[in-house]
């Protein structure tokens, strides 16, 4: 059910097929969060095994509902579909394999809510932590991080991680071009980067899943991730110029991720700037 009031922070949480699974990391999502939140869980499609689960959850626990995307599939339609769908004016993307401590959330929306575009969960600053996971993946991180606080001044150690708290009003402004992985937390640090807007970081402890299954999928994502780090080491640009160019990266290199044709919802017109949820468009 959606919100009749606006929140303070809108949680999004793309899902495939998580089940059961899903339940211990929402719970601690319930317990840590203490501002007035919505949680949305997006799927896929409607035979999701993540739908019962939280339409069972939803009649005892009011902040939770599902949404199924009509953007496509994959994470990252789901992921923009979310924030196109939330309700609040500061958006928390987090996982759905509870890797992410869900801890920090109250303190990246106040970060957002001090004028931030993009407050990052890091793991790499001091005091951050990444406990498993495979060694070439976090070190292929690791390093695109460093280096792009080092060279390219990003305001995060750790732009690739998914785990961040937005300014919808800018991500409805600059738009989401990705259309595969999890590369949006780097394609929305890259934009703020270029467009000079403050992104900052705190420290986060990430533990790989104890249940079920990753979707990560490190090859197939790795060219986006790639375009995105190689966008971010150019100059500063004006809103409609990094539209266009931003777009234009997407366009020539990535091709609907579930096969089907480019519809309006692809297009930079279609891009999430009215609500789906009654919301005035803001």
């Amino acid at each position: 059910m959606i919100p009749t009031h606006r929140p303070r922070v809108s949680v999004v949480i793309p899902a495939y097929n998580e089940g059961p699974d899903i339940e211990a990391p929402l719970a601690r999502v319930f317990e840590a969060v203490q501002l007035d939140c919505e949680i949305v869980v997006v799927v896929d499609f409607p035979e999701d095994t993540t739908v019962p689960v939280i339409e069972k959850m939803a009649r005892a626990e009011p902040r939770v509902r599902v949404a199924v995307s009509t953007y496509g599939r994959g994470p990252a339609n789901a992921i923009r579909y979310g924030i196109d769908v939330a309700v609040a004016d500061t958006v928390v993307v987090t996982m759905a394999d509870g890797c992410d401590d869900p801890r920090q959330i109250d303190d990246l929306v106040r970060l957002v809510e001090r004028g931030v575009v993009v407050a990052a969960a890091s793991r790499y600053m001091p005091g951050g932590q990444q406990v498993g996971g495979p060694l070439f993946k976090s070190s292929l991180s690791r390093l695109a991080g460093r280096s792009l606080h080092t060279f390219a001044r990003i305001g995060t150690r750790d732009a690739t991680n998914s785990f961040k708290a937005y300014d919808r009003h800018f991500v409805q402004d600059v738009g989401i071009d990705s259309r595969a992985g999890f590369e949006i937390g780097l394609e929305l640090t890259a934009k703020a980067r270029r467009m000079g807007r403050p992104v900052a970081e705190i420290p986060t402890i990430w533990l790989d899943r104890q249940a079920g299954v990753s979707n990560f999928k490190l090859l197939q994502w790795m060219p986006a991730y790639l375009r995105w780090y190689r966008f971010a080491y150019g100059p500063r640009l004006d809103l409609a110029t990094l539209r266009s160019e931003s777009t234009a990266i997407t366009a020539e290199n990535t091709p609907p991720t579930d096969g089907s044709p480019v519809t309006a919802a692809d297009t930079p017109a279609g891009r999430p700037t009215t609500q789906q949820n009654g919301q005035d468009p803001r």
